[in-house]
């Protein structure tokens, strides 16, 4: 008798659920597995106490989410942020699992996050909030078991204390047990630049199947952190002009394009694009409406809502963030002939690096850039390809067709190994 997941319900966990409902119907998985998929295989919600500068002591809720282990350890990100919620982590490790898969890497999908605002919080207070989150996380990870990255508001540096604290546990250094960690410590070489440059790759592709040139693109980019501020950099590198970008202090415009540089000082100097002189300065929401080609989402879930879905003026749209685009504004979109580029396959360069920096740390043998960056424009695109075909097979969206090539690949395997006992 099937339990409603009434722990994690919450409208992100419901859209996956609806994604992954609507492309059950052409995956052609039997009903054991595709009933086993519809729940995490484990939540896990912890306490973390951490004392502030102040003296005084805060509570913070904390999370970890893995959805399935059937193809290997659990892979996922760590978020700090004040909405994080569980039912966020296991839609978030949910989508994992299918990106994994499609990518054909040996990893489950997973998430996790501490409930917190970082910008409240000093340098010596994230550290200690990394800290205990780990200890208290002791149990369910481990290079064989669930393995961290970074995810929103975290960083090399937020991994480098994770894996610090996991190894003086251990009593040895354990370099595998989290990924995107500086070079200096097992770190790869081009893990910051991966999901950035993965999303334009994939948007490279699909120009390619379209008759279009990348170079005559006018690009809006909505963020312009560690994905959206490296993709709109890459594509400007291929030739492409990129006519907007936006922060969490809302965006800057100009119709000629602007000159990234300039305004990566600016951000680097001021920290945000607040008060940047050269452009027009729009709202987030403005953002998402402007004329242009392709539209780049790299910032939050649910940016695009039944609600603003029919004003988008985009030929193109590539989510680069997880969960940007709600099930009703998919279905608008498709109603009027636009293309979007799925989160499972359009941000997947992240974990793909992600991998191999594992494979690097647990070999003690590391690549160079250009092997890197030739290894994972072969993934991209040969998922890509798969996802193309069957869309053109099947006649389904892109989404569905990425859901799909997904779904089966951790059916079969959930399929031949059965559930135990």
């Amino acid at each position: 008798m099937a339990v409603e997941p009434l722990e994690w319900d919450t409208p992100l966990f419901q859209t996956a659920i609806t994604q992954y409902e609507q492309a059950l119907p052409h995956a052609d998985v039997d009903a054991a597995a595709a009933a086993r998929l519809r729940f995490p295989e484990r939540a896990v919600m912890v306490s973390v106490p951490v004392r502030l500068d102040d003296g005084t002591w805060s509570v913070f809720p904390a999370y970890r989410v893995k959805h399935s282990s059937v193809l290997g350890p659990t892979k996922g990100g760590i978020r700090y942020d004040p909405h994080v919620s569980l039912g966020e982590c296991a839609a978030l490790s949910m989508w994992m699992t299918w990106k994994c898969a499609l990518l054909r890497l040996p990893y489950g999908g997973a998430k996790g996050g501490v409930r917190c605002d970082p910008r409240q919080l000093s340098l010596a207070e994230v550290q200690r909030v990394t800290r205990r989150y780990t200890a208290e996380m002791m149990s369910v990870i481990g290079p064989q078991e669930d393995i961290p990255a970074p995810d929103m508001a975290t960083n090399e540096q937020t991994m480098a204390w994770m894996m610090d604290t996991y190894s003086m546990q251990k009593g040895y250094a354990v370099p595998e047990i989290v990924t995107g960690k500086p070079i200096s410590i097992g770190g790869s070489i081009f893990r910051n630049e991966a999901t950035g440059v993965g999303v334009v790759m994939v948007v490279e592709r699909a120009c390619e199947r379209l008759g279009w040139r990348l170079r005559d693109q006018r690009c809006v980019v909505q963020g312009f952190g560690k994905v959206g501020g490296i993709a709109a950099h890459d594509l400007v590198h291929r030739g492409a002009k990129v006519i907007a970008v936006s922060d969490f202090s809302g965006g800057v415009h100009a119709s000629d394009g602007l000159d990234l540089e300039h305004v990566q000082r600016w951000v680097d100097e001021h920290g945000s694009l607040a008060g940047y002189a050269e452009a027009d300065h729009v709202s987030n929401a403005e953002l998402l409406e402007l004329h242009c080609d392709v539209l780049v989402l790299a910032a939050l879930e649910n940016q695009l809502t039944g609600a603003n879905a029919h004003r988008v003026n985009a030929k193109l749209i590539a989510e680069g963030a997880n969960g940007p685009t709600s099930v009703e504004a998919d279905t608008i979109l498709a109603d009027r002939g636009i293309l979007v580029l799925p989160d499972v396959l359009t941000n997947a360069g992240g974990v793909t690096v992600s991998y191999f920096e594992w494979v690097q740390d647990l070999g003690r043998l590391f690549w160079n850039r250009n092997e890197i960056r030739a290894r994972l424009g072969e993934k991209m695109s040969d998922a890509f390809d798969r996802v193309w075909s069957l869309s053109l097979q099947r006649d389904l969206s892109l989404r569905t067709a990425a859901l799909v090539g997904g779904i089966r690949e951790v059916a079969a395997a959930l399929s031949a190994r059965g559930i135990y006992p």
